[in-house]
Parts: C-alpha cells; structure tokens; sequence
C-alpha cells in the first residue's frame, strides 16, 4: 500500500497509535535491531499477539458454532491460525513494505512467509497495548472472519507436515521420520495409522484414509503436543 505509515495505519489497520512507538516497534526485524542497538525487536509483541489471536479467533468459532465438538473446533482454528493465511493477510496488507530490516534481511525478508506472519501477530499486539482487546478484535475478524465458513468446508487447509518439519529445524539439525505403523479394513475401505518420530522419540500419531492423510494427522498431533 503507497503512502505514509501514519496513512497506511489509519487505512490498513484501522487505529491511530497513541504511542507510535509501539508500531515502530511492531515493524522492527531483528536483523534492524543487531545494527541498531537501542531499537527493540518485535519480538515480545509477536509473543503477545500471538496469544491474542489465538484467544480471538477461538472466542469467535466458539460463539459461530455452538453445536461443533472440540476436535473441530481446534482443526477450523488451526487452519486460520497458521504461517501461511497469517502471512497472506500481512503481505494483503503491505506489512513487509513498512518494516525496518538490517541490510542483509532488507530485500528478501519483505516477502517471507515467516516474518510477515511474526510481523501481523506484533501488529495485533501493539493494537492490543495502544487500543484494548475491542481494537485488537475488530482488526483481526476484519482479516480472518471471512476465513471461517472456507476454513470449516476444508477449503483452507494446514499442511501439518510442513509446519511441523519448520518447527524442529529451527531447533535440531535433524527433521522428522514417519513410519507406517498399522492398516486394516477391506481394500476398497482401508485405514492407516502412521507415526511420526524425532530424535528416535515419538511425537504423534494418525489415522487416515490414505498414508498421507495419516502422516499430516500424526504430525498435528505432534504439533499439539509440542506447541499448544
């Protein structure tokens, strides 16, 4: 979005910052703060943000759908909730074009997934700091609501492998190993149960229609175990 940052934070995300300094903040890589000592990262928002999302968005499917059992409730959740729609709301938004990077991260980080994600949830919890929960929640069902009905017929899908394989490589060298463990049932009406493993410790286990389907239930398992 073209403009100043005082216009696109008036259009893009709705609020005037009594305390600009919170946005600058929000918008700050750590790669700016490395080269310029003195100007905190978004990190601790990103940690703040974070937690009001999560808390938003499951307020909202709570309230949307009175009827749906926990296990539903939770996979709607994490397909609204994840990097990718996370980051795609951002980039919608022009994040990345108003965030200050040290030189090396100035060009590249502008688009990724990661970073864009990370930057929206220390938007959110700036918004949160600077205008309460009722602005922080007008913002977020703004960019996620419409995600709902789309998230719930499987349209938005959370590829849990991936966000898993992310999640370990950013801590160990190694990645994670799936094994089929079990399948049973007649060939036309086959089940499959799968595990994934890390480090030779079990994280999760799935059951699928096919050995794919069990691989991603097995690795949200590990996600829920080691994330949530």
């Amino acid at each position: 979005m073209a403009g100043s940052l005082e216009e696109w934070t008036q259009t893009g995300l709705g609020h005037v910052f009594h305390s600009p300094r919170l946005l600058y903040e929000a918008l700050t890589h750590t790669t700016f703060t490395n080269e310029n000592p003195g100007a905190p990262a978004n990190q601790r928002l990103e940690f703040l943000g974070d937690a009001v999302v999560g808390m938003v968005v499951a307020q909202y499917i709570f309230e949307q759908f009175p009827d749906l059992p926990e296990g539903e409730l939770t996979k709607i959740r994490a397909a609204v909730v994840c990097e990718p729609t996370l980051a795609a709301r951002s980039r919608a938004l022009g994040v990345g074009e108003h965030m200050r990077f040290g030189k090396g991260e100035s060009v590249s980080g502008r688009d990724r997934d990661s970073i864009l994600a990370d930057a929206l949830e220390a938007l959110v919890g700036a918004l949160f700091i600077d205008g309460g929960l009722e602005v922080a929640r007008s913002f977020l069902l703004r960019e996620l609501a419409p995600l709902i009905a789309p998230a719930r017929s499987g349209l938005v899908r959370v590829d849990y492998k991936t966000r898993l394989q992310e999640w370990l490589q950013e801590r160990y060298p190694e990645g994670p190993a799936y094994r089929l463990l079990t399948e049973e049932g007649p060939a036309h009406n086959r089940r499959f149960q799968a595990g994934v493993y890390h480090r030779g410790e079990e994280l999760g286990t799935g059951w699928g229609r096919s050995k794919k389907e069990a691989e991603q239930e097995a690795a949200r398992g590990a996600l829920d175990r080691l994330v949530r």
